[in-house]
C-alpha cells in the first residue's frame, strides 16, 4: 500500500490525462506546470486529436504509451471519466490523480458517476486522490501535478486541503515567505485517498516533520483518529478545520457533499487524538514554524520581557483572557534582575527592560527569568526606537535561548526596520511573530498540545474491581421498549439501566394508585417527588408533571390527581403509565451527565454543570469513549465547577475518584448498547457523602430495533477487545489468562521488565535497554488495537498477580502485514508459554485478516530460530547477526 501512494506522491512516469495546448483549460495548466517543475522522470501528455501537446509528442490514450505509467492525472470531463479509469486499470496505471469536477458535488448523476469510478479504481488496486482536486505536489522531486499557478518551494510540511482554491491562496504566499514543503495534496471529494492514508504516509516519511490539514468534514472518523493517535505522538497534526459555526457547518456541506458534525465534538476528538486545532492560516503556520523551532512550554506561565510597556500590556491581556498565566517571579529572580536593570525598570512580569535596552541586559534577562521553575515561556517584545539595535538584540536572544532549555519566542514589532533582525531569529531557531498576541496565541496552543500529549502517554489508574454490569437485564428493557414500539424509555427504565451499571439512583418506585403512592411514600419517609410517567410526554415540567417537595399525605393525594389532570391537559392521548414516587434528595451540587451520537463520531460524553442552570452556564466538557479513570478526570477538569468539586474555601468537596469511576461505569453502558441514542442524567446529585442520579432520559435509536450488534462497532476510537481473553493451562499445570494488553498495565509490565535478564532484553530488543522512561513504557500498554495487538500472560493467584509474557502484532499503517515480538519472564522459559502465546497472536493475525507476519531475530537465538522453523516462516538471512522472517498467512 506505501508503494501504492508511492506511484502518486513519488512517480517515475506520468501520463497527463486530457492535457491540452488550450491555455484556457485545466489539462493545459496541469501539462504546463509538470514541464516546468524540474520532474526528472518522463511525462505523457495524453489527447484524442492533438499530436503534440506544448511540444511534446502526445497519445490518443492510455493504451498507447509505451512505458508502465506510475501516475495518470485526469483533467477531462467528469462523463468520460469512468472509461478513462478503466483503461487505466486495464493497462497497469499505478495510481490517479482526477481533478476534474462534476461528481458527488453535482447532484444524483454525479453520485452515480463518483460511486462508478470508485469501484473501478478499488477493482483495478489503483489508488485514487480526488476527484475535483486541485492535483498534488511534491517539490522534491519536481512533481507539479497540479493547476496551481505557482510550485511550492521544498521544505518539511506536508499540506494536506479539502479546499483547492485556499491551496493556491497558501503556495502564492508561502514563495514570498519562503516557506517550503515536503507535499502538497488536494484531495477533493476523497473518492478513495483520504486524510488517514495521508497522514499515514506522511507519518513514516523522513522528509517531513509536520502535517498541516485543511479539513471541511471527515467521512471515515476511526481510521482517522486511528492513524492521527499513531503519529501525533512524534510528528505534529494541526488541523483548521471550517465550519465552527452552524453556518458554516452548512457552507461545508453544500461544498463537499459530506455531513458537518457538532463542532464541540472535533473539538474533543482532536484533544483525544493529540492534534493541534486552529481557528486561521496565520495559527497553522505560526504552529508549524514554533514546533519546528522550540521545546514545548510544561505549562501555561509565560514571562514577557518587552522594551515598551504597552506591548507588554497588550501581551498580559491576551494571556489572561485566553487561560494562561503570568510566571509569578521568585524574589531572588527579582533582586538578580535589580542588579543590572535601572532601578526605574517595571519591578515584576512584564520585565521591562525600559527603551534603551540594549543586548546585554535583554540576554541576562531572559536568561535569568528562564532559570526560574516558575517559568515555562518566555516571549521577548521589541519595538524599535532610535536607540536601539533589532539585529545586536536578535542575536542575544538567540544565544540565550540556546541557554535556557525553555520556551522562547519573539515578536519584532515594525516592518523595515526590524526585518534583519527577524532572519537572525529565524536562523537561530527562534519562532517570531509581527504581534505579541500571535506570539501568545502560540505559546498557548503549544502548552494545550503539550498536555494533550501527556494525556497520550498517561497511565490511567484501574478501574476499581468487582465492576459487574448487569448486561442482559439491560438489554432485556431495551428489547421491552422495542417490542412496545417505543423509543423513549420510562424514568424507571431508565433508572434501572443505570443501576444495572452499578450507577445509584434516587429510591423510587412506579405507581398506579393514590394508596399505592401514599404506602411507598410512608415506607421511604417524606419529604417526596412525584412526577408523570408516560412515553409520550419527554418535557415532563413542561406539562405540570413534577412537584417537589411534597411533605404530607394529604399533599401527596392531591397533588397526585393534579398531575394526572395536567397530563391529560397537557396532550390528551397521551398514555399513562403511572406517576412515580421517589424519595427528596438535596445535596451540594447538582451535574449533567449525558451522552448523544454525534452524526460523525457516534456516542459522545458529556460531563458539567446541571440542574435548571445548565442552559445558562453552559459548563460541559465532552469526551469520547471508550474513557478510563485518566481520561474521566481530565473531562472533569475541563469544567469550571471542577474548582468547587475538589473542595473550595471551606466548603467540602467530593470524591473525585468516584466521580471518575461514575463516568467510567457511564461510558461502558454507552459502549455496550449502541441501541442508545441519547442518554440524560440530570441532575446527578453528589457531595462528600456520594451521589445518586435524580432524573434519567433514555431515547433509543430506530436503527437498531430490529438489527444485530456489534461489540463497540459504533465507537470511532477501538475498546477494549474482551473477546481475546482467555484461560490457559501449561503443560505443568499453570493456570494463566490470555487477555489483551491495557494501559493500566505499566506497573505490571515494568515490573516483569525489571526482572528480566539483560540477555533477555537483547534477545527482544536487539541492544540494551540504558533507561526505562514513563514515555517509553507506555508505547507498550498505551495501544490502539485497531492498528496493533499485545497480548499478556498473567498470573492471578488472588493475593497477587503479574504479567510473565507478551506476545505483540504491529500492523503496517496499510493493514497488509504486521511485525511479530514476544519477551517472556526468566522463570517461565521452557514450560511452552511461547509457543502457545506465539500460536494465539497468529490466530488473531489471521482473523484480522492481514497477509503476512514477520520479524526480525538474532542468528544466535536458536529458541526463536527453532519455533519459527516449527511454523513455516520463511528465513532470509541479513547478515551475521540477524536473520528476518516472515510467515504467509491463509
Amino acid at each position: 500500500m506505501q508503494k501504492r501512494l508511492d506511484k502518486i506522491l513519488k512517480p517515475r512516469t506520468i501520463a497527463v490525462v486530457g492535457a491540452s495546448n488550450r491555455p484556457e483549460s485545466v489539462g493545459y495548466g496541469v501539462m504546463k506546470n509538470m514541464l516546468n517543475a524540474g520532474f526528472g522522470g518522463i511525462i505523457y501528455p495524453v489527447n484524442l486529436k492533438e499530436v503534440a501537446v506544448q511540444g511534446v509528442l502526445a497519445y490518443q490514450n492510455i493504451e498507447a504509451i509505451p512505458e508502465q505509467v506510475d501516475l495518470a492525472v485526469i483533467c477531462t470531463p467528469a462523463p468520460t471519466v469512468p472509461a478513462i479509469v478503466k483503461s487505466c486499470g486495464e493497462s497497469g496505471v499505478g495510481g490517479l490523480v482526477v481533478i476534474s469536477a462534476g461528481f458527488a458535488e453535482a447532484g444524483e448523476k454525479g453520485k452515480v458517476l463518483f460511486k462508478e469510478i470508485v469501484d473501478l479504481a478499488r477493482h483495478y488496486k489503483m489508488r485514487m486522490v480526488g476527484p475535483n482536486c486541485l492535483g498534488v505536489i511534491n517539490p522534491h522531486m519536481g512533481v507539479n501535478a497540479s493547476f496551481a499557478p505557482k510550485n511550492a518551494l521544498p521544505g518539511k510540511l506536508a499540506f494536506i486541503s479539502q479546499s483547492g482554491a485556499l491551496l493556491t491562496s497558501i503556495l502564492d504566499w508561502s514563495v514570498d515567505q519562503q516557506v517550503g514543503f515536503s507535499n502538497f495534496v488536494s484531495i477533493g471529494s476523497m473518492g478513495d485517498v483520504d486524510f488517514a492514508d495521508l497522514i499515514d504516509y506522511f507519518g513514516t516519511d523522513a522528509q517531513t516533520s509536520c502535517i498541516l490539514i485543511y479539513m471541511e468534514s471527515m467521512k471515515n472518523p476511526r481510521k482517522f483518529l486511528s492513524a492521527a493517535r499513531s503519529f501525533s505522538r512524534n510528528k505534529p497534526i494541526i488541523v483548521l478545520k471550517a465550519g465552527r459555526s452552524a453556518e458554516g457547518g452548512q457552507a461545508a456541506l453544500s461544498h463537499t457533499g459530506t455531513l458537518a458534525g457538532n463542532d464541540a465534538v472535533f473539538d474533543a476528538a482532536f484533544q483525544r487524538a493529540g492534534i493541534i486545532r486552529v481557528d486561521t492560516v496565520a495559527q497553522l503556520f505560526n504552529m508549524a514554524q514554533a514546533l519546528a523551532m522550540q521545546s514545548l512550554p510544561r505549562g501555561n506561565k509565560l514571562t514577557i520581557v518587552t522594551n515598551a510597556g504597552g506591548p507588554g500590556v497588550l501581551a498580559t491581556d491576551y494571556l489572561m483572557r485566553n487561560g494562561g498565566r503570568l510566571s509569578k517571579l521568585s524574589e531572588d529572580t527579582i533582586k538578580q534582575l535589580d542588579s543590572f536593570l535601572p532601578s526605574s525598570w517595571s519591578g515584576g512580569n512584564p520585565v521591562d527592560v525600559l527603551g534603551d535596552a540594549g543586548q546585554e541586559k535583554f540576554e541576562k534577562a531572559i536568561v535569568t527569568c528562564a532559570k526560574d521553575p516558575e517559568v515555562d515561556g518566555v516571549l521577548v517584545i521589541l519595538t524599535p526606537q532610535s536607540m536601539t539595535d533589532p539585529s545586536a538584540i536578535a542575536e542575544a536572544v538567540v544565544r540565550a535561548s540556546k541557554l535556557t532549555g525553555k520556551t522562547v519566542l519573539a515578536s519584532w514589532m515594525g516592518e523595515k526596520d526590524v526585518a534583519p533582525g527577524r532572519d537572525i531569529l529565524e536562523a537561530g531557531v527562534v519562532a517570531n511573530y509581527r504581534f505579541p498576541e500571535s506570539a501568545v496565541d502560540v505559546f498557548l496552543r503549544m502548552g494545550k498540545y503539550a498536555r494533550d500529549l501527556e494525556l497520550l502517554f498517561e497511565t490511567p489508574t484501574a478501574i476499581p474491581q468487582g465492576f459487574e454490569p448487569d448486561r442482559e437485564m439491560v438489554r432485556q428493557i431495551i428489547e421491552h421498549a422495542y417490542q412496545g414500539n417505543r423509543l423513549n424509555l420510562l424514568e424507571d427504565e431508565a433508572k434501572s439501566l443505570l443501576q444495572f451499571y452499578g450507577i445509584e439512583v434516587s429510591k423510587n418506585k412506579l405507581c398506579r394508585t393514590v394508596e399505592e403512592a401514599l404506602g411507598f411514600a410512608e415506607e421511604i419517609g417524606f419529604p417526596v417527588v412525584l412526577k408523570i410517567s408516560s412515553p409520550d410526554i419527554l418535557h415532563k415540567t413542561d406539562a405540570g408533571g413534577v412537584k417537589l417537595n411534597i411533605v404530607t399525605a394529604e399533599e401527596l393525594q392531591s397533588t397526585f390527581q393534579q398531575i394526572l389532570a395536567n397530563a391529560k391537559a397537557y396532550k390528551a392521548d397521551a398514555k399513562i403509565e403511572g406517576i412515580l414516587v421517589e424519595r427528596m434528595v438535596k445535596k451540594g451540587f447538582e451535574l449533567l451527565l449525558g451522552a448523544k451520537k454525534d452524526p460523525i463520531f457516534g456516542p459522545v460524553v458529556v460531563f458539567g454543570r446541571g440542574g435548571v442552570e445548565v442552559e445558562l452556564y453552559k459548563d460541559t466538557r465532552m469526551g469520547l469513549p471508550p474513557l478510563n479513570m485518566a481520561l474521566a478526570a481530565r473531562i472533569i477538569k475541563g469544567t469550571k465547577i471542577y474548582e468547587l468539586l475538589k473542595g473550595y474555601r471551606g466548603m467540602a468537596g467530593v470524591n473525585l475518584k468516584e466521580l471518575h469511576f461514575l463516568l467510567c461505569k457511564f461510558a461502558y453502558l454507552i459502549m455496550d448498547f449502541p441501541q442508545i441514542q441519547e442518554i440524560d442524567i440530570n441532575p446527578y446529585v453528589v457531595d462528600a457523602k456520594g451521589g445518586l442520579a435524580l432524573d434519567a432520559r433514555v431515547i433509543l435509536d430506530p436503527a437498531y430495533a430490529e438489527q444485530e450488534t456489534q461489540p463497540a462497532g459504533h465507537l470511532v476510537i477501538p475498546a477494549y477487545p474482551e473477546s481475546y481473553e482467555k484461560d490457559v493451562i501449561l503443560n505443568g499445570g499453570e493456570a494463566l489468562v490470555f487477555r489483551p494488553i491495557r494501559p493500566e498495565d505499566e506497573p505490571m509490565l515494568l515490573d516483569m521488565l525489571e526482572q528480566v535478564s539483560d540477555q533477555s532484553l537483547y534477545m527482544r530488543f536487539f541492544g540494551f535497554i540504558p533507561k526505562i522512561t514513563h514515555h517509553w513504557m507506555s508505547r507498550f500498554t498505551n495501544i490502539d488495537y485497531d492498528r496493533e495487538m499485545a497480548i499478556v500472560a498473567e498470573m492471578n493467584t488472588g493475593t497477587q498477580r503479574k504479567i510473565v509474557g507478551v506476545v505483540r502484532i504491529i500492523e503496517d499503517a496499510w493493514r497488509e502485514s504486521a511485525e511479530y515480538s514476544i519477551l517472556i519472564a526468566d522463570e517461565w522459559h521452557g514450560k511452552g508459554l511461547g509457543n502457545l502465546l506465539t500460536d494465539y497472536i497468529l490466530k488473531i493475525a489471521q482473523d484480522r485478516n492481514l497477509k503476512k507476519v514477520n520479524a526480525s531475530v538474532l542468528a544466535s537465538n536458536s529458541p526463536m530460530i527453532h519455533m519459527f522453523k516449527r511454523r513455516d516462516f520463511a528465513f532470509e538471512r541479513i547478515d551475521l547477526e540477524f536473520f528476518e522472517v516472515e510467515k504467509e498467512l491463509t
